[in-house]
């Protein structure tokens, strides 16, 4: 296990060791009263600098399992005051993601007292693979979450991750420990899962935070067969029942589940459950949804995922930024109303349906997306998001002076068809002009990019909002009826404007779907984000 530390507290070196700013320099003559009175105020004072200097807050990091193919990242934030040792871990199984992100985020904020310590993504190949078990560990050992003491059993834990995990938590002596992890359905509908719930051990200390966390998790969910429940007891081999029986750790399995929600609302509801625990214990009074360090210097990015997303964009675009220098955070309609905006340099909407994009905003939600970008923020957005940015719907947010090509038209032998729809995906191909090879990379000449319905703009000559700049254009089209015909095929693919201080780019394929358009869809963040 290594370990490193990068911010001593204050008043010590890199090294650790206290700086010598400071003496104390006895009286030459102690029967001298004001000499004696002289000393025991500059004592006073120097105990209080010491004082102060170990209360500030200690941040370290280390390896798990290092030089292993398991090998994972912990984080400890160190208050400098007395107080509990709470210890949250994500991703012991790795079709949980939401698991690892919520514990991803929580890592980053600072506590009061006590420490708290945090192994976001505890089952790394895993959660590369996708899958709940430890990639080509034999079938005795493949749940990680099974392979750590067990009761009545030997005080040892079985494979390399859960031996080196346990040594870890051993070390640590945590007071609380907190696994978060995601079941397949909501238990009050399908008992067989124990997903939407609290997993806790029995004792007073559970019975005085349990139902606070339930409580307050449970004011966001209006279907109450969704709310979360108790349940009792951790099962045998998971790492919350082995640190209770073994440890004397409060522990608990905070559960919530994937079916039907996004990402966004799954990590929310873990840092709801953490935020409360911790704030009962007195180690932390911020915001549930500090998202990012404050002082993060990567590109910030927040991508939309909730209601009127379709499941591949965000997924791509975490594909497209995986590995980069940036912070990437999935976030929902109740994020956006907190404000958690303001911690991000932009916001992508990727694609799905931009109306119901709108509508599940609603005008709260949109009204706090054009502060965002007018304040500053970048915008972008691919297909949905692209008429959900557009000028001409009662709906859309009006950032982008551009109109859609959207009309009803009487079909001959067909009907009153919208032209909107152009059938399913296919490829196109597009031209960047000179702007956009400046802002987009050097993409010489026409290439294809796949098409799914997309916004075919134009201007919209909305009073009060500049107009818009083309990066790219449509040299070919896909067409369902006979009205579209002839009318993609050179209009703007790519367009790029204003609104107040903020930049926004409105992208009509999906260039993110493509791996060698990667570098495309990163140069177009890092310009609405001035990062270029």
């Amino acid at each position: 296990m290594g370990e490193s530390s990068n911010r001593p507290a204050a008043g010590f070196g890199k090294t650790g060791k206290m700086s010598n700013l400071f003496f104390i320099a006895w009286p030459s003559d102690p029967s001298n009263d004001r000499s004696v009175h002289r000393l025991i105020i500059i004592t006073v004072l120097w105990v209080g600098f010491i004082l102060q200097a170990v209360a500030a807050e200690t941040l370290s990091s280390g390896v798990l399992a290092k030089g292993t193919r398991w090998e994972t990242a912990f984080y400890r934030r160190d208050s400098g005051v007395d107080g509990p040792v709470v210890l949250v871990t994500g991703g012991i199984h790795g079709n949980e993601p939401a698991a690892a992100r919520a514990a991803e985020q929580i890592q980053h904020w600072p506590v009061n007292k006590g420490r708290l310590i945090v192994v976001p993504r505890a089952n790394i190949p895993g959660l590369k693979a996708g899958t709940r078990h430890l990639p080509g560990e034999s079938k005795p050992l493949h749940d990680l979450n099974r392979n750590f003491p067990k009761t009545g059993g030997e005080f040892v834990a079985r494979g390399v991750l859960a031996a080196a995990f346990w040594e870890f938590v051993e070390s640590s002596r945590p007071d609380w420990l907190i696994d978060l992890h995601e079941g397949v359905d909501f238990h009050q509908i399908n008992s067989e899962s124990v997903g939407s719930s609290i997993i806790d051990v029995k004792g007073e200390v559970a019975e005085s935070v349990v139902p606070r966390m339930l409580e307050v998790v449970n004011a966001e969910i209006p279907d109450p067969r969704k709310k979360l429940v108790r349940l009792r007891y951790p099962v045998n081999g998971s790492l919350a029942r082995a640190a209770h029986e073994r440890l004397q750790a409060v522990s608990m399995i905070l559960e919530t589940t994937s079916k039907g929600q996004p990402i966004s609302t799954r990590t929310r509801q873990h840092r709801l459950m953490v935020h409360t625990l911790l704030g009962q214990l007195g180690m932390f009074d911020g915001s549930a949804h500090l998202l990012v360090p404050a002082d993060a210097s990567e590109l910030r990015i927040a991508v939309y995922d909730a209601g009127g997303v379709g499941s591949k964009g965000p997924r791509n675009l975490d594909r497209v930024f995986a590995k980069t220098k940036s912070i990437l955070r999935r976030v929902g309609v109740a994020d956006i109303r907190d404000g958690v905006l303001g911690q991000f340099d932009m916001v992508i909407f990727p694609g799905g349906s931009g109306s119901k994009q709108a509508a599940a905003l609603g005008k709260e939600g949109k009204d706090t997306v054009k502060e965002f970008v007018e304040a500053g923020g970048g915008y972008v957005g691919i297909c949905a998001g692209a008429f959900l940015a557009a000028s001409n719907y009662s709906w859309s947010l009006a950032i982008s002076n551009h109109k859609t090509f959207c009309e009803t038209i009487e079909v001959p032998g067909v009907g009153r068809k919208s032209m909107w729809f152009r059938g399913g995906s296919a490829p196109v191909t597009m031209e960047l002009t000179d702007e956009g090879r400046t802002i987009l990379g050097d993409f010489e000449g026409v290439f294809e990019v796949r098409y799914q319905n997309g916004p075919i703009m134009s201007p919209m000559g909305r009073e009060g909002l500049g107009s818009f700049r083309s990066l790219a254009h449509f040299r070919s089209e896909v067409s369902k009826y006979m009205p579209q015909e002839g009318t993609m095929i050179n209009p703007p693919a790519v367009i790029v404007g204003e609104f107040g201080q903020g930049r926004v780019l409105c992208i009509s394929p999906h260039p993110e779907s493509t791996d060698a358009l990667n570098r495309l869809v990163q140069n177009a963040v890092r310009w609405t984000a001035r990062r270029r």
